[in-house]
């Protein structure tokens, strides 16, 4: 006979706790452009992708509020199915506008974009080749496709070769393929260095593959007037897919995908995220909007510069408090708004951000499986919106939390 339900549940709620991977939602009662209240304690908050501070930005929040009054509080149904809303088309139309490409296309989420966009362009018998650390969208994505899913070493350019001659091999399938994509990021969420995208373009070009470049926490940072790392570089017009996301830089919500006319129109008639799901909510397009508009600015400049300000004082407290070689410098080219301080060992990534929390600092652990096991990490990230006082605050606490550690140094805090 199975085992009961509940049981089944609790003896696998205790192997989590086993393995110090444990989580728990804390509500939050309350909060601003870099603190939070939550149990009546106030916190300077070193854990958001709010990068620029938008999502408390005056412009914003007015825009989304206008939007519950025109649209209402959501969208009824999917774009297909009971009409497309103008505000949807006219963020689209910023969105292509803003990146240099012909069309773009919003999501409700970033993984849905993700899920959605790779099964509608590979499926059997094709290929998609994703650096180790991409995010898990892409790679519960490329699951989905049924194509072959081969993985690269982190940013090695040497290994993605070796796989794409591997791929360029394989026998012809029915759509004449196979069909090769390659998935990377621009800057990589929880170690907060960029791809060196120009190799990867050159690459997939010699090969025939397409490239699809997850632009999440890039876009609205990197480039002119935050327009992100493949229009740093000025290779745009030779990536076939962009993603990016609207809630993180930009202050909102949802994903998108840029490309090509004929990229947009197979998603409209192919993605199943997009097909099957209520849009996304009038108030997030009209604040992503807003935010876009902001980004050509000299409001967005001066957030942009607070942001590498503040992300370089945060790289000297964290040199300071971790002395010695480091993993945790920010790749050439990055702002440095990611920094991971790896400890390496679950509980006691854990630990060390319970400290800091008591300290004032809300800085989370982050633990197997969003990175490999053995490579838990306090993942600090920094915003426009961080003051000086906010910096010290940091300092201090992370002296006071390492001091209650047996040993830390740079790259094993605990």
């Amino acid at each position: 006979m199975p085992e009961p339900f509940e049981e089944t549940l609790r003896q696998r709620l205790e192997a989590v706790r086993a393995q110090g991977l444990w989580r728990s939602l804390r509500p939050v009662d309350h909060r601003s452009a870099s603190t939070l209240e939550t149990g009546g304690h106030r916190l300077v908050s070193f854990a958001g992708n709010d990068y620029l501070g938008l999502s408390q930005h005056p412009a914003v929040m007015e825009a989304a509020v206008r939007a519950v009054h025109d649209w209402g509080a959501g969208s009824a149904a999917s774009r297909l199915i009971c009409g497309s809303l103008a505000v949807h088309h006219r963020l689209e139309e910023t969105l292509a506008g803003f990146l240099g490409t012909e069309a773009a296309l919003g999501f409700t989420t970033g993984h849905a974009a993700a899920t959605g966009t790779i099964p509608a362009l590979v499926g059997p018998g094709d290929v998609v080749i994703v650096d180790r650390l991409v995010h898990a969208c892409c790679v519960d994505a490329a699951r989905l496709s049924g194509a072959k899913l081969r993985v690269f070493r982190h940013n090695d350019l040497d290994d993605l070769e070796r796989i794409l001659g591997w791929a360029s091999r394989l026998p012809r399938n029915a759509s004449g393929g196979p069909r090769v994509l390659v998935v990377t990021e621009g800057v990589f969420s929880m170690d907060g260095d960029s791809a060196p995208l120009a190799g990867l373009v050159e690459l997939k070009e010699r090969h025939g593959a397409w490239l699809m470049l997850d632009e999440a926490h890039s876009t609205g940072v990197l480039g002119p007037e935050g327009r992100g790392l493949a229009a740093q570089l000025g290779l745009g017009g030779r990536i076939e897919v962009r993603m990016g996301t609207l809630g993180k830089a930009l202050g909102a919500s949802g994903g998108f995908i840029a490309g090509s006319r004929a990229l947009i129109d197979l998603l409209v008639n192919r993605a199943r995220s997009f097909i099957f799901s209520t849009a996304p909510v009038p108030a997030a397009a009209a604040a992503a909007l807003a935010a876009l508009e902001l980004m050509t600015t000299r409001d967005g400049e001066e957030a942009r510069a607070r942001l590498r300000s503040a992300s370089a004082t945060g790289a000297g407290v964290v040199a300071r408090t971790f002395p010695g070689p480091s993993d945790s410098v920010p790749s050439e080219g990055s702002v440095g708004h990611i920094l991971p301080v790896i400890v390496g060992d679950e509980t006691a990534a854990v630990a060390l951000a319970d400290r800091l929390r008591a300290a004032g600092a809300w800085v989370p652990a982050i633990r197997h499986p969003t990175v490999a096991r053995g490579s838990a990490r306090l993942r600090l990230t920094f915003s426009a919106a961080h003051t000086e006082a906010d910096l010290d605050l940091l300092e201090q606490a992370l002296i006071r939390a390492c001091l209650q550690t047996p040993a830390h140094r740079s790259g094993d805090a605990a």
